[in-house]
């Protein structure tokens, strides 16, 4: 059946300034990490994705090793767009993202000028797309210099091929030494997309702090895995089920569950709980709360494995306030618990 977007996308979805760009996302994005490769159903992708865009979704994150296999992410994006999206491109936001392994050799990953540029000229291949959206380093590269990196970003925004550029896991100091770098080539950077979540804060702490960082530089965020990899939800409350990602051990494991880290997530269940809000739906609101200076977050990106899973989460955005009090409630709970995965170490 031939798609046809739903006039009201644009009523109910938030729309947010990336830092100081012209650029807006939606407080919720949609991450093609997980579900979008040849493991899941091409009438499953379908359909979470028409529903994600009726529903105001418009920002498509992906990397160029999503999968499985690796790339498949990107082939299989590609197919939708070109069956349901092309007479939308104009309206999405579509992002990859190049820096973990991918091919065999020395040019296969990290952050080389070859390695990113002919990632980019991949991934396009894949989406059979000009350009896309924003193109990120996927993490910093301890060998390559900063400069030839961002130079590399410099490079993909000037040929057309990338209308921004962002970056990924960098600490706060490789933040502000990468958006040195790239305003003096003169592009600016945009955006850094980096975990966060209840239990994994680290882009709160450090002086100046990530958040404090791209205030100074002008740039927007988008925080991954706000969902601790699924243990804020309902899902590890009485146990660990055998088909769940810990029971997997897909970028969790068994061992990181355990009855300390359980008994807090069984805290926030039950302020959750007393907003009206499942727990998924407490911690997205969390990560797009009002601070002082307003909200650092431009946008919360997630996963989704089903229309169902995606329409919950998506609700979200029904209740973004906290009060005072429930904010200090939650943050009796939640603590960090040593969760990232993508720390930089020396």
């Amino acid at each position: 059946m031939t798609y046809s977007a739903a006039d009201d996308r644009y009523e109910s979805m938030p729309y947010r300034r990336v830092g100081r760009s012209g650029l807006k996302l939606p407080a919720i994005s949609l991450g093609l990490w997980h579900n979008f490769g040849d493991d899941k159903r091409f009438d499953e992708q379908r359909a979470i994705l028409r529903r994600a865009f009726d529903l105001g979704v418009n920002h498509f994150d992906l990397a160029n090793n999503y999968g499985p296999p690796d790339g498949t992410a990107e082939i299989n994006f590609g197919r939708h767009l070109a069956d349901d999206f092309k007479p939308y491109r104009d309206e999405l936001v579509i992002s990859t993202k190049a820096g973990y392994y991918m091919w065999p050799g020395p040019y296969g990953e990290w952050g080389s000028r070859k390695y990113l540029i002919s990632s980019l000229d991949q991934s396009l291949q894949r989406m059979g797309l000009d350009y896309v959206d924003i193109f990120y380093s996927h993490r910093p590269d301890p060998e390559t210099p900063m400069e030839e990196t961002m130079g590399a970003l410099d490079y993909a925004v000037r040929s057309g091929k990338a209308l921004y550029a962002g970056i990924s896991s960098y600490t706060p100091e490789q933040t502000l030494e990468a958006a040195r770098i790239l305003k003096e080539l003169g592009t600016p950077l945009l955006i850094h997309q980096p975990s966060y979540s209840m239990l994994n804060r680290w882009t709160e702490n450090g002086t100046p702090n990530l958040y404090e960082a791209l205030d100074e530089v002008g740039a927007g965020s988008i925080a991954f895995s706000p969902l601790a990899q699924g243990m804020l939800t309902d899902r590890y409350l009485n146990g660990i089920p055998a088909d769940s990602r810990a029971a997997k051990e897909r970028f969790l494991s068994e061992s990181a569950i355990t009855e300390e880290k359980l008994d807090r997530i069984r805290g926030l269940n039950k302020i959750a709980a007393d907003r009206g809000q499942s727990l998924a739906q407490m911690a997205i609101a969390w990560i797009l709360r009002d601070q002082p200076k307003g909200s650092p977050v431009t946008s919360a990106l997630v996963g989704a494995s089903s229309v169902k899973q995606l329409e919950d989460t998506l609700s979200a955005i029904n209740n973004l306030e906290f009060t005072s009090q429930e904010l200090t409630s939650i943050d009796e709970f939640a603590v960090e618990s040593d969760i990232n995965l993508w720390k930089q170490t020396p």
